[in-house]
């Protein structure tokens, strides 16, 4: 009955949204009014990250059973939207109620979709391991259309969409199915691996890749902390994420507050973590600045309690700190374009491997017969690629097919002081170090 009158209620109550490119001499400002549920947050920021709209503000309010936010978004040349059939995109995507995003699955189901078959792959990262999983493909004919591979903290997650070489379309047989996750079941096994190598094939349907990273690598715990024997780490401690957690007793919310360097779809990411933690955003604002990136939430747990251990606190940290370091852009950026076919993304990473480097994250897609992959890479102790090295790299590969598009160890390092806390001088009141109680942080 509750479940009915809800429906009722938002029926009665559409979602509304207003596009105005006219109150903000740099933005555009996009405002969501709806009636509250579970997720609608991520909706709406989902969204507006697919479009490749970067989020420069926002202003989330989802208090009294009502959701009301803005958000103050450009394109990625700093530009306001002005495209006729984004905006009429947004406004019509955003005011269906009937939206609805892929929810956190188990790791079970052998259903290959209409179009491709999607491989859902966990497991401990090694050097090698991805150039492992493309050469099994490679043989088995199945085809990379288009694929995300992410590592964090030695785990390896990774959904990739193959289709058959010969028919261009989704695996559907039974045995070649079981053949495939078999093999690259004892690929991602390895001789080590303490914990259990996931192999699943998804079931029909929608599957947003970047959303099941976060929900795989979520439940395969990557948040937790590992040794690491790589030299190169220390000097990154600078720039990772600063991530406090207090009380405020007065209104009986927790308070997240992340620093962190600024970096597209940042935003998606906490908003994601916060939503498989099963907590609901009530208040918040987000504001960027040239390089860095503050966010200031207010939560609660579903079930309308504040966080109340000292341990919960400790796990939310590290598990925003590990959404904000997944996508983080680690090593040196190589492009492929070049034409596709079978066993090209095995040739490249084979080459990769051969040359000592690891595949740090990779964003794989094919389009019209053509093959745009984008890999990031460092030696195999975490250190940058010399440049002899990627020159050989693209004297194997073709020096017009492999281009280096960004190395962060020469970029600029993120400004060690400069807080812009007091963003929130006009939102919330004004409140001193003495008024709050902190009880929770990790920098």
């Amino acid at each position: 009955m509750d479940d009915e009158y809800a429906k009722l209620i938002r029926r009665m109550n559409p979602p509304r949204v207003v596009i105005d490119n006219d109150s903000s001499e740099d933005a555009t400002i996009i405002q969501v009014d709806s009636v509250n549920k579970h997720g609608i947050l991520l909706q709406v920021v989902q969204v507006l990250t697919d479009l490749n709209l970067v989020i420069t503000k926002a202003y989330i309010s989802s208090d009294g059973g009502w959701f009301m936010d803005v958000f103050n978004v450009t394109d990625q040349a700093g530009n306001k939207v002005r495209d006729g059939e984004i905006i009429n995109y947004i406004q019509k995507t955003l005011e269906n109620d009937e939206v609805l995003l892929p929810s956190l699955r188990g790791t079970v189901g052998l259903m290959p979709s209409e179009e491709h078959t999607s491989i859902e792959l966990s497991g401990t990262d090694r050097p090698g391991l991805l150039s492992e999983v493309c050469a099994v493909l490679a043989d088995l004919h199945c085809n990379v259309v288009n694929a995300a591979i992410w590592t964090h903290n030695a785990r390896a997650a990774a959904v990739v969409h193959v289709v058959d070489d010969v028919t261009d379309c989704a695996i559907e047989d039974p045995k070649r199915l079981a053949t495939i996750k078999k093999l690259l079941h004892n690929v991602l096994k390895g001789n080590n691996d303490l914990k259990t190598a996931q192999m699943t094939l998804s079931p029909p349907g929608f599957t947003h890749r970047e959303r099941r990273l976060h929900q795989i690598m979520f439940a395969d715990r990557d948040y937790i902390k590992v040794r690491r024997a790589e030299q190169g780490k220390v000097e990154d401690l600078k720039s990772r994420p600063c991530i406090t957690v207090y009380d405020c007793s007065e209104k009986d919310y927790t308070v997240i507050t992340m620093r962190s360097r600024d970096r597209p779809k940042l935003l998606f990411d906490i908003v994601c973590t916060l939503t498989d933690m099963q907590y609901v955003v009530f208040h918040g604002v987000v504001h960027t600045g040239k390089m860095e990136a503050y966010q200031e939430f207010y939560i609660r747990h579903v079930d309308g309690l504040p966080i109340s251990s000292e341990a919960e606190r400790e796990r939310v940290i590290l598990c925003l700190e590990a959404a904000i370091e997944r996508r983080t852009s680690e090593g040196l950026e190589l492009e492929l374009c070049t034409e596709d076919r079978l066993g090209l993304l095995s040739d490249i990473t084979r080459i990769f491997r051969e040359n000592s480097l690891c595949v740090k994250r990779a964003e794989i897609s094919t389009e019209g017969g053509k093959a745009k992959d984008i890999f990031y890479v460092t030696d195999v102790t975490g250190n940058p690629v010399d440049q002899k090295t990627v020159d050989s790299i693209r004297e194997q590969v073709g020096p017009n097919m492999l281009h280096v598009k960004w190395d962060p160890f020469h970029s600029a390092k993120l400004p060690e002081e400069g807080t812009i806390s007091y963003l929130f001088g006009n939102l919330f009141k004004v409140r001193t170090l003495q008024n709050l109680k902190l009880i929770g942080s990790y920098t």
